[in-house]
This record gives structure tokens, sequence and C-alpha cells, in this order.
């Protein structure tokens, strides 16, 4: 395995040599830095300034070079439009499959440029990101937000990828003149909802899509499902992936994720009138609720390890362990044993697929579209999380059959096992299984995500000086070589190897996510005992009010997705997001006045939706600076940060029973008072990891 040198020299072109960043010597001036500072013959201004002055000169160089090229593509394109309209008043067949050929070849040569722009800059956003390891503060942030911003930015030359777009217009037109000639007069630009079906054309999309992976709603989406992705995109690796696709197989897969998300909040609204049915306290609801995030801590790390052999074995196991928890949970009312439904919820928390839904769109949807796939994902868990309460409070019915009990407490658990048995059905014969191969012969998946960090830079600055990656560091600052140990390139083996690779700006960003899991996690958990206490809510009421609550999640990611993230760097929506959540907090509290219904929901409802966009920006930044090493094997940055969210639940659902021993009266100031805590915890670990290395 060869360190990552190595590895960006093997992919640039022979006859370009001169004009890629230069990154072995630009590696090596670092380390003469670190030299120097330490022998005390220079200081930290004289480094940033030559350091900055020398990166200015490569971006340079790589701009200059990539406007020559683009002229002489230009010249090219423009000279084939000459001869093309030599022949337009008599076509030949031979001429216009020549001139369709020389277009083609010109497309091929533009591809090489769109490789060109993609290599040197993940080189120079990992030389940025060597040199912020070494001297421990954030260059990157400054030089990005300084150069990129000027009106005259070489920046934006490469990473707005400017002029590209007329080059492949250009082609797109001709070759589209040239294929169709059927009698009709109306060009690509007519009939932009019809594009051009080309080998060379989609590859150029292809490119584009790697390039401009700018940050908007769908973009937004897919890094809030953290899906984790390796570095350095190889472009030989799309045909085996979309082999592997299957169109109907992740439909299933995004089914399996929105009905895992009804069954686990289609029981909020009606928990604590089923446990006082079976003889216990209404806060017992805590339990229920948390049973299945208890079960689903253990289920998340087997059904990571099993997916990496098969998706449609574990996928099956879900389905049969859902319907039989299901079964349980509805039976435990005429049984009348709090056992029972505690046995149930366990089962279904045993049968928690996530950690395979997100394997599956990593592993086996094709490049291009998984970005798509990944804001799916997301959305059908919005989506699932909005219709769990919302079918709750439509099954307000109470009849018996052969003395089973169907009511308000039951049905969810009946409703949700059809469901669940309806799907296994449709899977048996629908999913196709894809090839493992990959995993013997293991060729690393990378993200298209390196190419556009800095231009995603240039509004959301990347993230931290530590954030480095083990694999991709030590072998060559040690001894110069470029050869990497293998071991250091492999995915981590056990929770504690994984943790071993969390750098300390990880650790904060799941911290922020355990606070935010925990926060909601109260909020919606103890809702119906909360409203039925001090607003003698029906079950209806409580079911509408959460089924409100999530259905905020889409709008809201569209929002911040689309402009806020636009207008404002990552980091200070994550610090404000944070704050809002802290004030949610303090206005839920009852202290001094009578609690009221608008007090109840203006905060619960300020608390979910700050807690929402913390968690996609959470998400997005964690993504970003997570070791590579962690985006693949059982123990991945995935499985984390479901253990972190599903610890954080199974926490909170305990604290809501803990809690209500000492009374119901307490019961919201007490459950309140511990997510005040992580939250200012929190607050203080971000404002310091972001701006103590200034």
């Amino acid at each position: 395995m060869v360190a990552f040198g190595k590895r960006l020299k093997e992919r640039q072109l022979e006859e370009w040599q001169g004009y890629y960043i230069n990154y072995k010597q630009m590696k090596k001036r670092v380390k003469q830095y670190a030299q120097q500072i330490e022998l005390g013959t220079l200081d930290r201004r004289h480094v940033l300034k030559d350091f900055s002055r020398m990166l200015d000169n490569q971006i340079e160089k790589i701009v200059l070079f990539l406007l020559e090229q683009q002229g002489v593509l230009a010249s090219r394109i423009a000279k084939l439009g000459e001869e093309q309209d030599a022949v337009q008043p008599e076509p030949e067949l031979q001429k216009i499959a020549k001139l369709r050929e020389d277009y083609r070849a010109v497309g091929q040569d533009l591809l090489k440029l769109f490789s060109f722009v993609e290599i040197n800059a993940i080189g120079l956003r990992k030389i940025l990101k060597k040199f912020d390891k070494r001297f421990g503060y954030r260059f990157t942030d400054y030089y990005v937000k300084t150069r990129a911003n000027h009106p005259y930015s070489q920046l934006q030359q490469v990473f707005k990828h400017v002029g590209f777009g007329a080059v492949v217009g250009a082609l797109s037109r001709n070759l589209h003149d040239l294929q169709d000639r059927h009698g009709s007069y109306l060009s690509i630009y007519d009939q932009p909802t019809l594009p051009l079906q080309d080998p060379v054309i989609d590859s150029i999309r292809a490119a584009v899509d790697r390039l401009t992976n700018s940050t908007n709603f769908l973009n937004f989406l897919g890094q809030h499902a953290l899906i984790m992705q390796e570095e350095l995109p190889a472009h030989t690796d799309e045909p085996i992936d979309d082999q592997k696709y299957h169109f109907m197989s992740l439909i299933l897969n995004l089914a399996n994720t929105f009905l895992y998300m009804v069954n686990t909040y289609i029981i909020v609204p009606t928990a604590d009138d089923y446990s006082e049915s079976l003889g216990a306290a209404p806060t017992v609801c805590g339990i229920v609720i948390g049973a299945m995030a208890v079960a689903q801590v253990f289920s998340s790390v087997y059904f990571s390890a099993w997916s990496n052999k098969s998706y449609f074995r574990p996928l099956i196991f879900s389905s049969i362990t859902l319907f039989l928890g299901n079964a349980l949970y509805a039976l435990a009312y005429d049984l009348n044993s709090i056992w029972i439904l505690l046995l149930g919820r366990l089962c279904c928390g045993l049968g928690s697929a996530r950690a395979v839904n997100r394997r599956y769109i990593s592993d086996c949807v094709p490049l291009k579209i998984r970005l798509q796939a990944s804001a799916g994902f997301v959305s059908a868990s919005a989506l699932g999380m909005a219709c769990g309460p919302a079918l709750a409070g439509l099954l307000q019915i109470n009849f018996k059959i052969y003395k089973i009990t169907f009511n308000q407490d039951t049905l969810p658990g009946w409703v949700m096992a059809a469901g669940w048995l309806m799907y296994l059905i449709w899977l048996s014969f629908s999913f196709k299984e894809p090839s493992h191969d990959i995993e013997e012969n293991h060729k690393p998946r990378k993200s298209n995500a390196e190419s556009s960090a800095l231009e995603k830079g240039q509004k959301q600055p990347l993230l931290v000086s530590s954030e480095n990656k083990a694999d991709e560091e030590a072998p060559e600052d040690c001894d110069g070589s470029e050869e990497a140990p293998q071991e250091s390139r492999k995915p981590a083996n056990s929770i504690g190897s994984a943790y071993r690779l969390l750098t300390p700006s990880v650790k904060v960003q799941l911290l922020i996510y355990f606070m935010l899991k925990y926060a909601m996690e109260i909020l919606l958990s103890e809702s119906s005992v909360i409203t039925t206490y001090y607003f003698s809510w029906s079950t209806s009421t409580v079911a509408i009010f959460l089924a409100c609550l999530g259905l905020t999640v889409l709008p809201v990611n569209i929002v911040v997705g689309n402009y806020i993230s636009n207008m404002f760097e990552d980091r200070q929506i994550l610090l404000a997001s944070e704050i809002m959540v802290f004030i949610g907090i303090i206005c839920s509290f009852n202290l001094f006045f009578p609690y009221s219904e608008p007090q109840y929901i203006c905060s619960g409802l300020l608390m979910f939706v700050s807690a929402e966009v913390l968690e996609g920006v959470n998400l997005s930044l964690l993504s970003r600076v997570m070791s590579s090493r962690l985006s693949r094997g059982t123990y991945n940055g995935g499985l984390l940060s479901t253990e972190a969210g599903t610890i954080a639940r199974v926490i909170a659902d305990a604290t809501i029973t803990l809690a209500g021993y000492v009374g119901v009266s307490r019961l919201l100031n007490i459950t309140l008072l511990p997510s005040l805590f992580i939250c200012i915890a929190s607050i203080l670990a971000t404002f310091y990891t972001y701006n103590s290395l200034y």
C-alpha cells in the first residue's frame, strides 16, 4: 500500500508533470519549517508568509496552465465548428462520423483537464491540512478565506472551474447537432430536459458532478446521512458499482429505513397509557421506548459486521425480528405482562438494520447517484419520524377478535407487525444480493468530496488542525519514504481502535451529537406524560404535536442547505444552533409562572428545530473530518455516530423512568437538568476547539 504522495504522482499525466502541485516539495518544506522553529532559527510569522507565497505560486502555475489548455480546447472546437459548417449543405455520413469522433476526442482531453483540477485540489487540501497539523493552528481557514474572497481570486478559477461550462456546452451542442439529423431544428437549449446520450458527455457530466459538490439541499441531506466514503475517486471503480447497483434493492433499503423510524415513534403517544394499563407507572414509558435503543446499541455492531458478507440476509433477519417484536408488544396487553412488552421492544431494537442501510448506499450505489440516495435515506427517516405519531393518532379504536384486544395501545404493534410481514414478502421476491467480490480484492472507494473541499471552504472553512488521518501522515514524515505500511491503511478492527482514530475535533462533534439526541429524546419520550399532567391532552393531540415536529425536518433542512449554509460558515451555524438549543431548554423549565401550552409548544419547537439544524451541520462536518480508515469495515464512522446517538437515547429514556420515582410534578425540571448541563459542556467544547487554535 503506497502513501498519498506516491498515489498522487501515479495519477498525474507525464506530459503535464511540471504543472501539477509539487506536493512532495511542499511536504519537505513543511518539515523544514518545523525543524527551524524548533531550533529557534525561524519565527512563525516568517513561516506563514513564506508558505503563503509558495502556495500562491503553486496555484498561479495551475491556473495559468488551466487557462492555456482551455484555450487549446476552445481553438479545436472552433476549427471543428468551421468544418461542420462546411458539410452542412451536403452532409456525408463519413464526414459526419469523423467530426463526431473528433469532438469526442476533445471531450476525452477535457476529461483529462477535469482530472488535473481534481488532483490539484486534493493535493492542495492535503498540504494545508498537513501544515495545520504540524503547527497546531488553523492556517487553512485564513488562507482559503483570504484567497477565495479576493476579486482576483485564483482559487475561484480552479475550484469554481471557470470556463469549463462553455466548453462542455459547445461540445454537447455540436455532438447533438451531428447526432440528430431527422428534420428537427431544435437544439439542446430548446430541449433541456432531453440530455444528449453520449458516453463521453456522460463521463464529463460525472466529472462535473465531482467538481461541483458545493453546499446545497441535496448535498446537505447526503452528509446528514453520514454515509462515510474514502478519498481520491478512482474512475475505474464505477463500472463495478453499476454492476452491483439494483434500483429495486435501493428502494427496499430505503423502505426498511422508513418502516424502522415509524416503528420507533409510533408508540410514543400511547406508551404511558400502555404502561399504566399493565400496572406500571406512566413514567415507565421511558424504559418501554428506550428498550429499543438499548438493543440497538448491540445490533448496530453485528449488523455492521454482517454487512461485510451480505445485505439480503441481514434485512431478512431484521424483518423477521421486527415482526416478532411488534407481535409480542401487542400481545402483552392480553397477557397482562410488562415484561412481554419490554421483550417485544428489545426484539424490535435487535432488528435495527440502519447500519446495513447506510452501508448498502455507500458500497452498492453508483457514485453519480450516491448523493441522491443519501438524501433519500435522510428523507425516509424524517418521513417515518412524522408518520409514526400521526399513525398512532389515527388508531383510536377498540374491539376484540378471539380474545385478542385491538385498541390504541395494541394497534401500533399489530399494524407494524403487518407492515413488516408485507415488507418481508416484498424483500424475498425483489431484493438482489450484490456481489461482494470487492471485499476480497479491495481497492478503497474514494470520496468525491475531496476535490471540492476548498470550494466548500469559500463558504465554510475546512475544520480543524487536528483532523489529520493516521493513514496519510506519519510514514511520510518520519523518514521521507513514500511507502506506507499496510496497517496504516487498514480499517479499525474494534471499537477501541476506532476510538483511538478519533481526533479532538471529532470527539467534540460526537459530544454534540450525543447532546442533541439526548435533548430530542427527552422532549419526545416524555411528551405524552408531561402534556397529560399539565394540559390533559388526549392521545390524538399528542400525536398531532409529535407529527408536526417531525414534519419540520425536511423544510428546516431545505432552508439550511439552500440558504443559511451559503451565508455562514458551518462552525458559526454549529455554535448558533447549540445556543438556540440551550435557549429552548431554558424556556422549557417550569419555574416561576404557571406552565402553559404556548410555553411548552414554543420552547419544544425551538429546541427541536435547533437540534435538527445542529444535527445536519454537525454530521456534515463529521463526514469531512473523520479518518478515512473509518470509512470502511465493521467499526466505521457511521457506526460510531449511531452508537453515540443510541446511547444518548438510552440514557435519556432511563432518566425519564428514574425521575418518575420523584413524582410527575417534578419530572419536567429533573429531566431537563442533564440536557442543560450537557448542552453547556458541548458549547464550551465547541468554542474552545474552534477558537483556541487561532
